[in-house]
């Protein structure tokens, strides 16, 4: 059986594809069998006939697994709204969901999954990205971006992913401003006051390059992510 994670966010805009396609690669590099899922996602654009999400092309192309897109995204909407209300006509289906994800892990190694949001985003008007991970069952990375607010977005988080009983197996730093003032001391700051291991930081970029991100993280031959040393 694949191992898989869960990526969510202190919220929305903060570098969880990044950070999901950075792993995906690191892996692929690792030499596992890759792929990502992006259950559900708004802001969609017609292509070929069918909604499609930058988001979800992204990690389909980091992936090493032959897949359709349909595969990597099953709920994808057109309005740039929240899931619930972007869907209301067609809603995001739990059941769909996790029997998709179970497909995918049986033709991998290694499933990263990409929340829309942050932990308690909506993804229809029945569930949302907590609910999704706990019907997954695979353990939660939480992707924090470095700026103005970061502490007080990212200790919140981790304490709602943790009472929602779900396995925060870490998180990770993504430098989403060039010009920070203390970004290391705000990263120092949190990597003594989260309770969960930080596995990797992203530095800024202003285009996606990879090959670089990946290097950020170590992932051993049990499909495991070490933590990195401070």
């Amino acid at each position: 059986m694949a191992q898989g994670y869960f990526v969510t966010g202190t919220d929305t805009h903060v570098g969880k594809t990044w950070a999901s396609a950075s792993l995906m690669r690191a892996g692929v590099r690792q030499g596992f069998r890759v792929v990502g899922m992006k259950p559900v996602a708004s802001g969609c654009e017609w292509h070929e006939g069918s909604l499609q999400n930058s988001d979800a092309l992204c990690l389909l192309q980091q992936g090493n697994v032959a897949l359709d897109y349909a595969s990597v995204n099953p709920f994808a909407y057109e309005p740039a709204i929240a899931p619930n209300f972007a869907g209301i006509h067609n809603p995001a289906s739990l059941e769909v969901i996790k029997t998709q994800y179970e497909q995918l892990a049986s033709q991998a190694e290694l499933v990263i999954v990409e929340g829309a949001g942050g932990w308690y985003s909506p993804l229809s008007m029945a569930f949302d990205n907590a609910l999704l991970a706990e019907a997954l069952a695979i353990p939660v990375i939480l992707v924090v971006g470095i700026r103005l607010g970061c502490i007080n977005h990212a200790r919140l988080s981790l304490a709602a992913i943790q009472q929602s009983k779900a396995n925060c197996c870490g998180w990770i730093a993504v430098r989403v401003e060039p010009d920070l003032p203390y970004t290391q001391e705000n990263i120092a700051y949190l990597r003594k006051q989260l309770s969960v291991p930080l596995l990797g930081i992203l530095p800024y970029l202003r285009e996606p390059d990879f090959d670089k991100l990946a290097s950020a993280f170590s992932i051993n031959n049990h499909c495991k992510i070490n933590e990195i040393k401070p």
